[in-house]
């Protein structure tokens, strides 16, 4: 026997009877997907292929866009950008009654703040003028290039062994192996003997040491502190762990720093295994020490509200002397407002600025169309291009999503070359003899977007020689791509290639 339904429920109900309900619930939770791709404007292909995933894949695609599909962040919701901004207002306040915490802007920006000679001219200078009005250019600074943790180590652990006041360190990983132990017990050490240690790494990109339990075998040493980076909260409905800070800085007392692409692993060094990847880090010394102490303190003040007054001291911004004839500025990057694109920026204007040579070194290059074509324009008019990229990538789909740009580039002229392994991971950008661009930036989406990221550009010819003999010699170790033989790859290759071209967005 048919109940009787009442004429104006007729509709609802042939829909409840028809339709399952998690079809219901895959189609409402798609419309809020597609809401949200077109509430902001963002690229078309980015939105295109999240709208995609939401539908073809049934609640998974619309959590998977959840977590790694929401790109900028709302000053409300990622507080970061306000915490910046706190920071910065007490480092410039004065009162009549307190010491400022202005040590650092007195100390750099009044005496250290430089104009580039004509010799050292570059118009990439004038828009880091117009994006990084944080951070000045400055002289009187040493940089030192470091090739591999059999370089950088020793260094890095010689200066911690030399701290008398602090010790700030913040890397991406921090391994669960020889070289993770041996830097958390010389820290340890220091912080036994009255050392100030504060350490920062990133819970994503550590997360084998997390998982190991590594840092809580340190978390009861005096003096020394331990925090995971993470803006992936559920409680304050932060579901980013897309965002990651992949920076890679020790500064010892405010006077030396490292900086540069490598992480603290076995990885990175001969001892106490093969090495399995090769990477570039980088020593310096003169004023740049304390832009990139204040870049520490900033990511440290947004994850431990420890008190301004605490983190800006005369401690930790000292006098610091000349050390040499590099001039230096950071170039930080992150998904805030203030700083989202400017790495973009500041490659493009490099790009675009070159006059004879340009030599960029990347392991992961899956760029934007703006970056593409600026190459392609720069090859053109007649500079020489050249790009060094992995011959074997860790991450396969990024390598073969790169693979799939060399044709248009190699018609253009660029000349790209492949390196033999082991996988190259540093970063280097070297435009006429003049600008050296070095630190933790890679040439794809997830660098110029979504990570936290620490770079520097530096002006500094005998500099310059040292970091193009080290991109000759791997240049040497590469495999150069033809052209005609490439657009004889096989077809699988190519499909391949595109297919993981497509995923540029999200990679």
């Amino acid at each position: 026997m048919t109940p009787n339904i009442p004429a104006t429920l007729f509709p609802v109900a042939i829909v409840w009877r028809w339709v399952p309900l998690y079809t219901l619930i895959h189609i409402l939770v798609f419309a809020l997907v597609v809401f949200h791709c077109l509430k902001t404007r963002r690229e078309p292909t980015s939105a295109i292929l999240w709208i995609f995933v939401a539908w073809a894949f049934p609640v998974l695609g619309a959590l998977f866009y959840l977590s790694f599909g929401i790109n900028r962040i709302d000053a409300k919701a990622w507080l970061k950008q306000q915490a910046d901004r706190e920071l910065l207002e007490k480092r410039q306040v004065y009162t009549a009654t307190e010491e400022p915490p202005l040590v650092y802007w007195e100390a750099v920006h009044t005496g250290g703040t430089a104009t580039l000679p004509k010799t050292l001219a570059n118009q990439s200078n004038e828009t880091m003028d117009a994006v990084l009005t944080d951070y000045p250019l400055l002289a009187g600074n040493a940089v030192q290039l470091l090739i591999n943790g059999d370089e950088a180590y020793p260094a890095m652990l010689q200066a911690i062994e030399s701290a008398e006041q602090h010790i700030h360190l913040q890397s991406f990983i921090i391994g669960n192996d020889c070289v993770g132990r041996r830097f958390l017990d010389a820290l340890a050490e220091k912080a036994q003997e009255g050392v100030r240690v504060r350490v920062l790494f990133d819970r994503f990109g550590s997360t084998h040491a997390v998982l190991g339990g590594l840092f809580r075998k340190y978390r009861k040493v005096p003096n020394m502190q331990l925090i995971g980076w993470t803006q992936a909260n559920p409680v304050k409905r932060q579901f980013q762990i897309n965002l990651r800070n992949h920076r890679k800085v020790l500064v010892v007392d405010g006077k030396t720093a490292f900086a540069g692409g490598i992480n603290i692993s076995d990885i990175n060094t001969t001892d106490p295994g093969p090495l399995e990847v090769l990477d570039y880090h980088f020593a310096l010394s003169g004023p740049i020490v304390q832009e990139l102490q204040y870049s520490f303190l900033k990511d440290w003040y947004f994850m431990t509200d420890e008190k301004p007054g605490d983190l800006l001291t005369k401690a930790h911004f000292p006098a610091v002397d000349n050390a040499g004839q590099a001039y230096v500025r950071v170039v930080n990057s992150s998904p805030t407002n203030t700083e989202m694109g400017i790495v973009t920026d500041v490659f493009f204007s490099g790009i675009v600025s070159a006059r004879k040579d340009l030599i960029i070194l990347t392991p992961y290059f899956v760029p934007g169309p703006d970056i593409l074509q600026a190459l392609r324009a720069t090859a053109l008019r007649g500079v020489r291009v050249q790009l060094i990229v992995p011959k074997r990538n860790n991450h396969f789909y990024a390598g073969l999503a790169g693979k799939a740009l060399y044709e248009e580039l190699l018609a253009a002229g660029v000349t790209i070359y492949e390196r033999k392994p082991p996988f190259i991971h540093a970063k280097a950008f070297v435009v006429d003899d003049t600008l050296a661009i070095i630190g933790t930036a890679n040439f794809d989406h997830r660098s110029l977007r979504l990570n936290y990221e620490t770079n520097l550009a530096v002006y500094d010819q005998s500099f310059m020689y040292n970091v193009k003999r080290a991109l000759n010699a791997e240049i040497e170790n590469s495999t150069p791509i033809d052209l005609a033989t490439w657009r004889e790859r096989p077809l699988h290759h190519r499909l391949a290639q595109n297919l993981c071209n497509l995923m540029t967005p999200i990679l």
